[in-house]
């Protein structure tokens, strides 16, 4: 196995355009088409025949189309915008949207060049878009028509940015230095900047402050800047990663002495600055790797010389380190962060084999140590492909795939955070085939099935389309490999609908109000029509956008939800038959006119289910919400100034705001946490400075960010074991050093020399004092060892992770991306 584990750095949650390459999160900035030979296999993929899915007869269901009257269709054709780059033979364009509500685009267009040719350099154009993609202008002599780099050539900054950085291509023996363009004003003006070093990675953002930039040169020097790239400055050598914890303090990763392949020895040191560069604090050494998810700092470390690597994990930016509480694993096994914030993290542990295609995804405290179990025989793909879904349009819900034991590969979802699962209820507008009736159930394709061509988009979600889901998919007793469809849900996942026949590209905009969709695999490849609904997928109506059809590359839309604008892109011959880049955008601003009022929206308890508890309905995590939603069959725009509007109440506590803690489980249609049979005398040991304590715990243990007040409520106890414990502030080294405390080297000459009584009143007092001193301070957990993967599968801070951090990313129509969102 030579899977390597991947961890996104920065606010990559926070993180996480259309997408292609990477996970398809709705604030990415960046997408990259690239022209492929029509007819020809994009993608070549060697399948397992255990995961193989037998081909099985489409359960039918009729889509909804409504016609499209007259009135709409000349109010679209005066508001579509056809333009086609004649003359640009470019293979790939990558289409940035610069700021937020600017309508600003930029489009860099570059040739793919033999790798013979690499030092000769190349072509590429720069085209801006000021309107909403609707007019473009060629803008490449404002950098002089210099080639700019094609994998990072080209960078918007967060948020409301409008910096832009483009990164030339500069032949690195006949330069001391790369170049790079900056731009204040969205690409109106660019300035020529030169640089001290050549660039091995893209240049990251602070997520906050577009000013501050961190690159690493091709020699592993880590640079500085504070001024949006006019100045940089040196502030480490033989750094191998990086990235931005809270506020400004940056970590990275570094080999004191320079050594080749040091992460692969647990050879490197894990470095803080918390004043951009004038300071550095080493907070661990002899680590493998790091990464930073949700606020927790995770380091990769060999405690003592060929002992297995352990994972340890700091909440306070690396002031203190604490043992993750997880399963020990082979060296043939991984493991892998799946989501995470600042309360919980998902955690998923391969299980043992070498090529077993599951693992176990357990859950942590609001701490990152104490984990427990969540879901068995989660699907992991062998090459590094996880279905692991975050809902972002309803709390507390995900969606994920289980390998059962018959090789079959089924949906399930989780409504509490991963406090229990459950397969997907059956699309109410399909029938079964006779022989899975009793055996039916939605099934979702993700990313496994995307990358082996199946689906062309994942799961999408947003947090302003409150409910709305919408995933391709397949119906009856597991997961199909035919042809997909295309189903919604509007209460996030608790009912599915079947909405569209076929594989699609969809987008949601206008928070919700608006969902356009696009055929991925029309018989001849070409495409002239797109769909869209107003009432969430229930009904579609169709659009003749061009008169000429294009070979269909992508769909755009600007970050979020708010826009009604859409960009198809694609090519078409033109006469010599060359392929021309053509973008068609169509704005539906001007089809619903009329601005959503009071009487088009409704209450709605999310959540909610028939027949249930009035007193619990609704009650998820510990509180209800009553969200404010547009009516179905109101027609109206929600508009750019719209917010999501709800009101909360909490819930009393029950079994469900808790999961089981370590040691128990859940009994199957139970709420009930048993003791597991091979930990009946374990308790948790808890290292309170420096004596330790027995935590022993009923069974449960609350769900991070859970809300609810009273009810059901747990007993735990502690115990206190007079035995010495070590210092937890750092995680220990291949050579671990532990000195006794001066308080109890006098603690037992005085007992030694007053007597057992006075041994009984001193540590009596002592206890006292510690317990009145240290009483507020949060304990310091001793947990399992961990063993991780071989060398090649540590936790590692990704490329593609810092690019989405810095909100932009690339991607191309034929492949995938990361572990994590």
């Amino acid at each position: 196995m030579t899977w390597r584990l991947l961890v996104l750095g920065g606010a990559c949650f926070l993180l996480l355009g259309v997408g292609g390459q990477c996970k398809e999160q709705r604030n990415r900035r960046t997408v990259s088409f690239h022209q492929t030979q029509q007819g020809g296999d994009q993608r070549q993929v060697l399948s397992r025949p255990e995961r193989d899915t037998t081909a099985s007869p489409r359960p039918t269901f009729t889509a909804c189309k409504l016609p499209l009257t007259p009135l709409e269709h000349r109010v679209l054709d005066q508001n579509t915008h056809e333009t086609g780059f004649h003359g640009d033979d470019g293979s790939s364009f990558t289409v940035t949207w610069v700021g937020d509500g600017t309508g600003v685009i930029l489009v860099l267009s570059t040739i793919s060049a033999p790798l013979d040719s690499f030092f000769e350099g190349g072509s590429s154009r720069l085209y801006r878009s000021a309107d909403y993609g609707k007019s473009f202008h060629d803008i490449s002599h404002l950098i002089n028509n210099t080639f700019i780099r094609k994998e990072f050539g080209l960078l918007a900054g967060p948020g409301n940015s409008q910096q832009v950085i483009l990164a030339a291509d500069t032949p690195v023996l006949d330069n001391p230095g790369g170049v790079i363009f900056t731009s204040t004003d969205a690409g109106v003006s660019f300035k020529s900047v030169q640089l001290p070093f050549h660039l091995a990675q893209p240049i990251t953002f602070h997520f906050l402050n577009p000013e501050y930039l961190v690159a690493i040169s091709i020699d592993g020097s880590l640079w500085l800047s504070l001024d949006f790239g006019a100045v940089w400055t040196k502030v480490h050598e033989g750094t191998q990663s990086f990235t931005w914890g809270s506020g400004i303090t940056l970590f990275f990763s570094f080999s004191p002495k320079g050594t080749v392949e040091a992460d692969r020895r647990g050879e490197l040191f894990l470095k803080r600055t918390e004043d951009l560069g004038k300071t550095f604090t080493t907070v661990a050494h002899s680590i493998f790797s790091f990464g930073y998810v949700g606020g927790f700092l995770f380091t990769s470390v060999m405690e003592t010389l060929g002992a297995p690597r352990v994972i340890y994990v700091s909440s306070d930016q690396g002031d203190h380190f604490n043992k993750a509480q997880l399963p020990s694993a082979s060296t043939e096994q991984f493991y892998s962060v799946l989501d995470g914030d600042e309360d919980m993290i998902f955690m998923h542990v391969d299980n043992p084999g070498e090529e077993s295609y599951f693992g176990t995804v357990y859950t942590s405290d609001d701490r990152g140590i104490l984990y427990s179990k969540s879901l068995e025989r989660h699907l992991f793909g062998g090459e590094g492909k996880s279905d692991f879904t975050n809902v972002t349009s309803m709390r507390g819900v995900y969606l994920t795939n289980v390998l059962e034991e018959d090789g079959r590969i089924r949906t399930v979802i989780s409504f509490n955070r991963g406090g229990e699962w459950k397969l997907l209820n059956k699309p109410q507008n399909v029938e079964c085939g006779e022989d899975s009736r009793n055996d039916c159930n939605l099934h979702i394709h993700g990313e496994h099935s995307r990358y082996n061509g199946i689906t062309p988009m994942l799961p999408l979600s947003d947090p302003t389309a409150v409910g709305l889901v919408i995933a391709h998919g397949s119906v009856g007793d597991s997961i199909s490999s035919t042809r997909p469809d295309v189903y919604v849900s509007e209460d996030g996942g608790y009912k599915w609908r079947g909405s569209l026949r076929g594989p699609h590209h969809y987008s949601i905009l206008d928070a919700g109000g608006l969902v356009v969709a696009v055929e991925a695999h029309p018989i001849d490849g070409q495409i002239n029509t797109i769909k869209f609904s107003t009432d969430e997928g229930q009904c579609w109506k169709v659009y003749n956008f061009t008169e000429q059809p294009i070979f269909f590359a992508g769909l755009t839309s600007e970050p979020g939800t708010k826009t009604m604008n859409i960009s198809v892109w694609g090519y078409r011959p033109e006469d010599d038959h060359q392929p021309m880049w053509v973008v068609v955008t169509i704005d539906f601003q001007s089809l619903l006119t009329r601005e959503c009022g009071n009487q088009d929206y409704v209450q709605w308890l999310a959540h909610a289910t028939e027949g249930g508890d009035l007193a619990t309905e609704g009650c998820v995590l510990g509180y209800k919400e009553i969200f404010r939603r547009l009516r179905k069959l109101s027609v109206c725009r929600n508009g750019r100034d719209y917010v999501v509007s709800r009101q909360k109440s909490p819930c009393p506590c029950t079994r469900e705001d808790y999961r089981c803690d370590y040691g128990y489980y859940r009994h199957e249609n139970s709420s009930e946490c048993m003791r597991q049979l091979d930990t009946t005398d374990h308790a948790l040991k808890v290292c309170l400075n420096g004596e330790e304590e027995e935590l022993r715990t009923s069974g449960y243990r609350k769900i991070p960010s859970d809300k609810c007040e009273g009810g059901f409520t747990p007993l735990s106890r502690k115990e206190t074991v007079n035995r010495h414990c070590g210092n937890s502030s750092q995680p220990p080294t291949a050579s671990p050093y532990s000195e006794t405390p001066r308080e109890k080297m006098l603690l037992i000459v005085v007992c030694v020399g007053l007597g057992i009584v006075i041994l009984v009143a001193v540590a009596a007092a002592v206890y006292t004092v510690r317990r009145m001193l240290y009483g507020n301070r949060a304990p310091t957990y001793r947990f399992s060892v961990l063993q991780l993967q071989d060398d090649d599968r540590s936790i590692a801070a990704d490329p593609e992770s810092v690019a989405s951090s810095n909100g932009t990313s690339v991607f191309q129509v034929d492949s995938d991306d990361d572990l994590i969102e």
